[in-house]
This record gives structure tokens, C-alpha cells and sequence, in this order.
């Protein structure tokens, strides 16, 4: 890729600048349903991109979807809002308290996890909206050892340190907005400050480090978790098992996940680059991958069914000018990507590639 590095995909960007009320408008309603659906899915989320789509820009529920993945993607979308009017409040200081109302928009309640324990005895505790932990949390890495964060009783004071060191180290501006961005999140999951919702906090403050820097905001994408997982693995290795000393990490420590989160930005910004300039009619989008159809029949039906969504068959045969057996057959591959899908109740498609 061209732009594949941070320095050439931001220069790409500034030269677009500054943009149109359109291409805002069209990157802001893609980067909305992205990064919600992208964030909470890798947490278990189980709303398809169609259905995140429909709920958060037009407040719609589709098909089969659990009260608890609707409410929390709803209030992931409050929470991406609140962070991004945040931001832009460049003079005030980052403060724990902003972090915890985030938190709270988050989870919105208090609310009680059962646990069934070996013998059939079944354990209870409360997760905690807008506090910080009161009981210990770790993980079970993907090697199969235990990974343990910070104590309930450090929490507070390695939170102190974190937004004091933060607020201190963009005044300095001795760190790029990417290397803040980038240890922020690497000294926040080291603490791991609340019972639940850490990885959700840790992506929206990237973007709001981002954000108050003038930089694009980026999705960690669910499709390449592993990735991420993988380098935060690497750079526990490298920093220690101990919580206090990843708490306090510097950038040299992590390389192995500074460099996995350049690429990340660098590739975020390459796709806006190219989503706000490429200009062709063949090219579209979905969850932040770039789709060249090979056929502009594959355009011609998608804008008729955005259009009008009751299309049938034969109305695609006279748009296209192809057989009704080509028709189906490009109708299967749409489908089977998850760019369109068709409602159970009123037949009328459903269109989720933009361009």
C-alpha cells in the first residue's frame, strides 16, 4: 500500500483537508457503526453489522437480537458521542472523573454475574457502573496462564498516576499523539480498573487522545483480534508480569505493541484516504474493507435496491440487462457477504456496502 506508514497516510489526509459537509457526513455515519459494532463484538457482542447499522442510525431493531446486545450497542454509541464532544475541549485536563462517567454510559447499571463453580455451586458478584474494581480480575491467556492485573486496593492510586502522567506528557508533547495513544491504552489494560467494560473504555480513549490531536479516529477491528491480543501479549513479555510495572510502562517497553498499533493507524487512515477520494462507481465498503466488483451490474442493483427497496427480480433484469439466472447468482454473492439482506416480513432490501 501507497500510504502504508503514518508519516505518508496523515500527509495523504492533510491534503484532503479541509473536508466537505458531505465527506464528514459520510465518514462520521461509516466510522459510527464500525467502531461500535467492531468494539463490542470483540467483547461478545452478538448484533450482526446489518443490525448495528439499522439500530444506530435509524433506531431500528432486525431479526433476532438479545434486549442486553441492543442496549449495550446503544449505549456504546452515547458513550463514542460523549468521548468525541470530550475531545474537543483541548484546554481541559483528561480526569478520572471523565473516565468513570464513561464507564457509567457504558454499562449503565449495576448489575450481578452468576457462576456456576465445580459441584454445581453457584457464586455471585456485582459488576460496578462508574467504580472503579473491588474485587481482584485477570485472564486466562490464550497459552492457558493466568494473567493478573492490578490489585483492587492499587487501582486508585495507578489511575492517579496514569491521568497525571497523561495530562503531563501532552504538555511536553516529547511523545507523538500515536506513541500517547498507544501507551495509554497499554498502561490502562495493565491496570485494568473496572469489573467489566475495560477493553470498550481503552479503544474510545485511543480515539479521544486522537481526536483532541487532530488525528482520524481508528477501529480496531473484531476480524483481527487475535492480532491485538497478540501484540499486547508480546509486550507483557517484555514489560513483566508484574501490574504495577505495566501500569508505568514506557514506549520502549511495548514495541511490540507500538508497532502493531502504527500499522493500525497508518492502514485507518489509508482507508479514509481512499473512502473520501477514490472515485469510482465500482468501489464500495463494508467494515472498513475496500470492495472492487468486477461487473458494474453488481453497482447498478445496489443503487436501485438503496433506491428502491421492494426490487424484484425482473425490475433487476431490466436495470442490469442480464438473465434472471446471472441476476440470482450475483444476488448470492451479495448476500453471502452480508453487503444486502432482504427482510423476513415486507421483502425489501437492506443495503450495508456505502461508498
Amino acid at each position: 500500500m501507497k500510504y502504508l506508514n503514518i508519516k505518508k497516510a496523515l500527509a495523504a489526509w492533510q491534503e484532503l483537508q479541509p473536508l466537505s459537509e458531505k465527506d464528514k457526513d459520510r465518514l462520521s455515519r461509516r466510522f459510527t457503526v464500525d467502531f461500535n459494532y467492531n468494539s463490542n463484538h470483540i467483547e461478545g457482542n452478538t448484533l450482526t453489522y446489518g443490525q448495528t447499522e439499522i439500530l444506530l442510525l435509524f433506531g431500528k431493531v432486525i431479526g433476532e437480537a438479545s434486549v442486553r446486545d441492543v442496549q449495550e450497542m446503544t449505549a456504546s454509541n452515547v458513550g463514542l458521542r460523549m468521548m468525541t464532544e470530550e475531545a474537543k475541549v483541548k484546554e481541559a485536563p483528561l480526569t478520572q472523573n471523565f473516565i468513570r462517567t464513561l464507564h457509567q454510559t457504558l454499562l449503565r447499571e449495576d448489575y450481578t454475574v452468576y457462576r456456576n463453580l465445580p459441584g454445581g455451586v453457584q457464586t455471585s458478584y456485582v459488576i460496578h457502573a462508574g467504580q472503579y474494581k473491588t474485587r481482584p480480575n485477570s485472564v486466562i491467556t490464550r497459552y492457558g496462564d493466568r494473567f493478573e492485573y492490578a490489585s483492587p486496593e492499587e487501582t486508585p492510586s495507578l489511575m492517579a498516576d496514569l491521568v497525571d502522567w497523561y495530562n503531563k506528557a501532552e504538555q511536553e508533547g516529547k511523545l507523538t499523539p500515536v506513541e500517547l495513544a498507544a501507551l495509554f491504552h497499554y498502561r490502562y489494560i495493565r491496570i485494568h480498573p473496572f469489573e467489566d467494560g475495560n477493553g470498550r473504555i481503552a479503544r474510545l480513549m485511543v480515539n479521544f487522545i486522537l481526536t483532541r490531536h487532530n488525528y482520524p479516529m481508528i477501529v480496531v477491528r473484531s476480524r483481527k483480534k487475535s492480532e491485538y491480543l497478540e501484540a499486547l501479549h508480546q509486550a507483557d513479555l517484555e514489560v513483566g508480569p508484574v501490574p504495577s510495572d505495566g501500569a508505568h510502562a514506557d514506549v520502549k517497553n511495548i514495541r511490540p505493541f507500538l508497532k502493531y498499533f502504527n500499522d493500525l493507524v497508518a492502514t485507518e487512515v489509508y482507508n479514509d484516504v481512499l473512502f473520501v477520494s477514490e472515485k469510482n462507481e465500482n468501489v464500495w465498503w463494508y467494515d472498513g474493507e475496500r470492495i472492487a466488483f468486477r461487473t458494474p451490474n453488481y453497482t447498478k442493483i445496489l443503487n436501485a435496491m438503496r433506491t428502491y427497496p421492494t426490487l424484484t427480480l425482473t425490475d433487476m433484469k431490466e436495470i442490469a440487462g442480464i438473465s434472471i439466472a446471472a441476476i440470482q447468482k450475483l444476488l448470492d454473492q451479495l448476500i453471502q457477504k452480508k453487503y444486502v439482506e432482504r427482510g423476513e416480513k415486507d421483502g425489501s432490501w437492506r443495503v450495508f456496502v456505502s461508498q
